[in-house]
This record gives C-alpha cells, sequence and structure tokens, in this order.
C-alpha cells in the first residue's frame, strides 16, 4: 500500500496535467492564431468553437495542483518556490484572457474590442510561454537542500527553458489550428490547413531539438533512453512520433476534418510519454523521488476516495459539454 498509492497518485496528477494540456491547449491556440485573422466575423466564429468548453477545461489544472499539493507536499513546497514568477504571471494571465474573452463580445466601439482582442491574444501567448518555461525549469532540475528549494530567483530563466516556451506556443498553436479544421468549415477550415500544416513540421524540429538537448542535461535521462535494456524499451516512442507526424501531414493533405486534430494529441501524449520516461522515478529532478515527495499513507488514502467520487463528476459533466455542443460551428450557430 505505501508503495502503490504513490504511483496511483502521480498517475491521476500525470492525467490531470496531461488533460489540462490537450483541452486548454487548443482554446489557448486560438488566442495564438488571433492575428492570423483579422475580419471581426472570423475571429467571433474562432471563439465561438470553444465558448462553450473554454472554462470548463481549466478544471483539471486546479485538480493537479491541489493533487500535488495534498498528495506530494514535498514537491509542491519545492517546486513552488522555484517557480514562482513563470507560474504566477501563467495565473494572472489565464485570469487576464478569460476577463478578455468575455468582455470582447460586449463592447460596442471597434477600438475597445480591438483591445480586448490584443488582451485575449496576449494573454493566451503569455500563459502557453509561462507553462513551457515552467516545464522547461522543470526538466532542467532544481536545487534541493535539506528538503528545500535552495537556489535562486532567477534559475528558472535558462536559454532551455525560454525553448521550450516557444516550443510550447507552436505546439498550441498546431492544436488550435486542427481544432479550428475540426469544427469549422469553408473558406476558414481551408486557410488553417497550411497553417496547420506549417506549424507541424515546426513542431517535429522543435520535439527533435529538445529530445537530443536533454541527453546532454543529465546523466540520468541519458541512460533512460541510450542504455540496454532502456533503448529497447523507449525506442517506440521516437518512432510512433515520426509516424503520427506523417499520418498528421497526409491527414491535411487528403482535407480529412477531425483526423489532424487526433494526430496533434497523439503528439502531444508520446512526448508526455517521452518526458516521463526520462524523469521517472523523479517527481522533482534531479533529487526527489515519487515516494520520498508522497505524504503519509493514511492522507493519500483518504484523498483517494474523495478523488473517486469527483473525478467521474468532471469526466461526466466535461463529455456532456462536449457531447452537447458537437459538430461544425458557423455563424449562425454562435453562442453569444
Amino acid at each position: 500500500m505505501e508503495t502503490s498509492l504513490p504511483l496511483i497518485w502521480a498517475f491521476l496528477i500525470a492525467a490531470a496535467v496531461f488533460l489540462y494540456v490537450v483541452l486548454d491547449g487548443f482554446d489557448l491556440g486560438i488566442g495564438i492564431l488571433f492575428p492570423v485573422e483579422r475580419g471581426k466575423a472570423e475571429r467571433d466564429l474562432m471563439m465561438n468553437t470553444v465558448a462553450p468548453v473554454w472554462d470548463g477545461n481549466q478544471t483539471w489544472l486546479v485538480f493537479g495542483g491541489v493533487g500535488l499539493f495534498a498528495a506530494f507536499p514535498l514537491a509542491y513546497a519545492t517546486v513552488l518556490p522555484a517557480l514562482y514568477m513563470p507560474l504566477i504571471l501563467m495565473l494572472l494571465a489565464l485570469i487576464f484572457r478569460g476577463v478578455a474573452f468575455e468582455m470582447r463580445f460586449r463592447v460596442d466601439t471597434d477600438s475597445s474590442q480591438r483591445a480586448w482582442n490584443l488582451a485575449f491574444s496576449g494573454g493566451s501567448y503569455v500563459a502557453t510561454f509561462c507553462q513551457g518555461i515552467t516545464l522547461g525549469a522543470l526538466v532542467q532540475g532544481i536545487r534541493v537542500e535539506n528538503r528545500a528549494y535552495a537556489g535562486g530567483w532567477w534559475d528558472w530563466l535558462t536559454p532551455f527553458s525560454i525553448f521550450t516556451g516557444l516550443a510550447l506556443i507552436v505546439g498550441y498553436g498546431l492544436l488550435g489550428a486542427c481544432w479550428l479544421i475540426w469544427r469549422t468549415e469553408g473558406e476558414l477550415q481551408a486557410r488553417f490547413r497550411p497553417i496547420a500544416r506549417l506549424l507541424g513540421l515546426a513542431l517535429m524540429g522543435l520535439i527533435g531539438s529538445i529530445s537530443l538537448s536533454m541527453l546532454f542535461l543529465s546523466e540520468e535521462f541519458r541512460e533512460h533512453w541510450l542504455t540496454f535494456p532502456n533503448i529497447i524499451l523507449a525506442a517506440p516512442v521516437p518512432v510512433l512520433v515520426i509516424v503520427l507526424a506523417w499520418v498528421l501531414h497526409r491527414s491535411l493533405e487528403r482535407r480529412r476534418d477531425f483526423l489532424p486534430f487526433l494526430s496533434a494529441i497523439g503528439l502531444f501524449l508520446l512526448s508526455y510519454i517521452g518526458l516521463a520516461i526520462s524523469m521517472w522515478p523523479m517527481i522533482v529532478p534531479p533529487g526527489i523521488s515519487i515516494w520520498e515527495a508522497a505524504a503519509p499513507p493514511s492522507t493519500q488514502l483518504f484523498l483517494l476516495v474523495g478523488a473517486a467520487v469527483l473525478i467521474p463528476v468532471i469526466l461526466a459533466y466535461t463529455g456532456h459539454a462536449y457531447w452537447v455542443f458537437r459538430g461544425k460551428v458557423t455563424s449562425e450557430s454562435g453562442y453569444y
């Protein structure tokens, strides 16, 4: 029980973070792609594709943060001081973006709407970039001494973390473009096919560059990927990434609607699995494992009972919302 409970909670938190990345990723991607479209009608249509679900997508971020705090308090207590700045900027950008989402539909003048459009797009870029920086800073390692953060205020800001921040902007942009291909039709859909193809190529280059860079960040990363028998177990991941990239390209060429979005999600999932392979069993690289950071078994068991009730409820209302608002979105079927 003492061994299995931390594994269960690590899986639940990892799943929540992945669901947040995918679900909030495509609506952040809408904001990232906002500068591509200049017309008010086209921008309204882009917003209406995510209007019924965007706020619910962020539930998984809350679940992941609260789960980390309750189930792995040592990890929370070391990660938060190390990443205060990017995390606070991310939350402020998400709040500002949420206000802009609502306000741009309710202002009357062109100048006010342009301001809120800029706020919505800018908030999407800042939130995404900060999430990427947070990921890069965590992967490159957090200095811990005596079970406390021992680094400096700016340790999170490195070339590698900036690179991961830019890569996530491209990734979310791809998710957003593929979402629009799935949920819209006509000229708007057609315009985003070449954009999705370009973003897909850029993302593949960034995934390869980051993967190679990680091999030089840590000896443990190299051991997990390049030593026998690990190399055999890990080899399917890069192979499947190449296969999915080909599927994405072909589905865009053949003008499929849903398959590009599914392929983009697959690329995120494989990247996430690759990250898990690199970091396992560390929850805070390079020195704090899942078991070292875990709360007492009684606490984790108590929390698991609550999660067993809460998670099905979240999945049910999320699935219901996507089902109710399924199908193509047109200018006549907007929600605002």
